[in-house]
């Protein structure tokens, strides 16, 4: 437990913690048993694309509290409404969706939420020698952060948070922490996965970064290791990359079957109204008939949805894409012999990338 004493805004905070989002729970420390909260607000919600440490600033408001008095606060909350997630492999179109159903008008969306990332790697290490805290520990805080995800405003109907791709892997970890909750799964097949992971400019940098966590989960699935990290090239970490969160997908719809509803990216883009549908339709999110007719047109669809300044439509995309597998031509190869490669010697790989 932490000894200190919460700054007067963090008390203030606090106490408004069960009745409202407007004190949010910015960071999970696991070493010092104690969260960030910080003053937000609807308007502020809506705009972030990321409520990681880029909402912080310096005339954020807020302060440290202990832990125990954020678990003791989500047992108060109250109205909870009905809790979903979104979980993707990463760059596709979680974020746009997420957008789509802030245009419902009863969606609060928390996308990308600092704390399921950390609950993320302590899931990595339970029951080990080395592991922060126990697995008791473990279930009572997600149970205070899914309480602490359910609040919303009054025109909330329902809350959906966006995951970060790599907190894929504890999806069925949390489905099964809540009988109501409902999931969105996205991906996309290998090739075009590549191409897009390999259009920008900071992959090799994202690939990296995510490059130990997601090969040590591979390595666990296989009967022998496969390329040592520091070997590989860009493509390769690519298709490795798609193998690991692909294969979290293919758990959560294996584990929680009628709780997830897998979708292609591609599929998406092919006809928005009807995948709208499908999508709030699943989650149980009121849409009227309005909503369903209009959203193919919606003003979402062209702008970068993680940076909304830009404009970025589906035909932008395209080109971009085009634009990949010209420029990036060798790099998809090598990553796409990787996965045959491995493939050809572990019948499980075979039946990630078939589908099966």
């Amino acid at each position: 437990m932490t000894n200190q004493r919460p700054a007067p805004i963090a008390d203030e905070l606090l106490a408004t913690v069960p009745a409202s989002p407007d004190a949010y729970p910015q960071k999970l420390d696991l070493v010092r048993d104690a969260v960030l909260l910080v003053r937000f607000d609807a308007t502020s919600y809506r705009a972030a694309s990321f409520l990681d440490d880029r909402i912080l600033s310096a005339t954020t408001q807020g302060g440290w509290v202990p832990l125990s008095a954020i678990a003791d606060a989500a047992r108060r909350v109250a109205p909870r409404r009905p809790l979903h997630f979104i979980f993707h492999t990463g760059h596709v179109g979680s974020t746009l969706i997420s957008r789509l159903l802030d245009e419902t008008g009863g969606v609060l969306s928390l996308r990308e939420p600092l704390p399921l990332r950390t609950l993320a790697e302590a899931h990595d290490g339970l029951g080990r020698y080395d592991s922060l805290i126990s697995e008791a520990s473990f279930d009572a805080t997600m149970a205070a952060f899914m309480s602490l995800w359910s609040r919303g405003y009054d025109s909330t109907r329902s809350i959906v948070v966006k995951a970060t791709s790599s907190a894929g892997r504890i999806a069925s970890a949390i489905l099964a922490r809540n009988d109501a909750s409902r999931a969105l799964y996205l991906n996309l097949r290998a090739e075009p996965y590549l191409a897009t992971l390999l259009a920008g400019q900071n992959s090799p940098i994202d690939l990296r970064g995510h490059g130990q966590e997601r090969i040590r989960r591979l390595s666990s699935r296989l009967a022998a290791p496969p390329s040592a990290l520091p070997t590989m090239s860009t493509g390769e970490m690519a298709a490795m990359s798609w193998l690991a969160e692909t294969w979290a997908q293919r758990d959560a719809i294996e584990r929680c079957t009628e709780k997830v509803m897998p979708l292609d990216f591609d599929a998406f883009l092919a006809d928005v109204p009807a995948s709208m549908a499908r999508i709030v339709g699943h989650l149980g999110i009121d849409a009227d008939d309005r909503y369903l007719s209009e959203v193919g047109r919606s003003a979402v669809l062209t702008r970068y949805s993680k940076a909304p300044e830009f404009t970025y439509t589906p035909a932008v995309r395209a080109e971009v894409l085009r634009d990949s597998r010209r420029d990036n031509r060798e790099e998809i190869r090598k990553g796409m012999q990787w996965l045959e490669r491995l493939a050809g010697s572990e019948p499980s790989v075979r039946a990630v990338i078939d589908g099966d």
